[in-house]
């Protein structure tokens, strides 16, 4: 018998290149779900938007799928900081970084269409950054990597250099954590492997 479909309600490269790498061969289909909302702490926020992302796209797809919505942004001295968007913003975050931590937050939703059931959580690890110098900063920025991502760095590709460690699951800073959505499918009833592809 065929795996279900698992499908990523996720555009991230990073995301799918992970889950690929664990054995899974997700659909992908963006939710385009407004991610500008206000009034809720860090923590509350990406499992909010983990599970409007799961939901709008699990409204798409056939019935019988197992969505996977997720969130992702950088707790800061309390505040939520998500993707800079742009160099002047990248610098300054990085200004407030260097040298400092900081504990990268993903939200998890996952939908089964087969039961209506929805489960969620929130994975937290969090990063101790290095002190780059002005110039590899600004070579950074110029490479555009941190503009769209969580915090402004990511562990997986050049801002790896600017991170001297974290504690915690590295894949929920690249983007989903595996041990969370493994937890999740088994609160569904399914089992990880049961998805893997041949």
């Amino acid at each position: 018998m065929p795996p279900r479909l698992l499908v990523l309600a996720s555009a991230s490269p990073a995301r799918l290149g992970l889950l690929r790498g664990a054995g899974l061969e997700p659909q992908v289909v963006v939710s385009g779900v407004d991610e500008d909302v206000a009034g809720l702490a860090p923590r509350d926020l990406v499992r909010e938007l983990a599970v409007r992302k799961a939901q709008a796209v699990a409204a798409r797809v056939p019935a019988g799928a197992l969505v996977l919505g997720c969130d992702s942004l950088l707790e800061l001295d309390g505040e939520a900081l998500g993707k800079p968007g742009t160099p002047a913003v990248a610098l300054e975050r990085w200004a407030r970084m260097a040298g400092r931590s900081g504990t990268l937050l993903t939200g998890h939703c996952l939908v089964d269409n087969a039961t209506g059931s929805c489960v969620d959580a929130v994975g937290a690890t969090v990063v101790r950054f290095g002190s780059p110098t002005t110039d590899e900063l600004a070579a950074y920025v110029a490479s555009g990597e941190p503009l769209q991502v969580a915090g402004g760095f990511t562990l997986d590709g050049r801002g790896g250099a600017f991170v001297d460690g974290i504690d915690g699951d590295a894949g929920n800073v690249i983007g989903v954590s595996l041990p969370v959505v493994r937890a999740l499918l088994a609160r569904l009833g399914v089992g990880i492997h049961e998805l893997w592809s041949a």
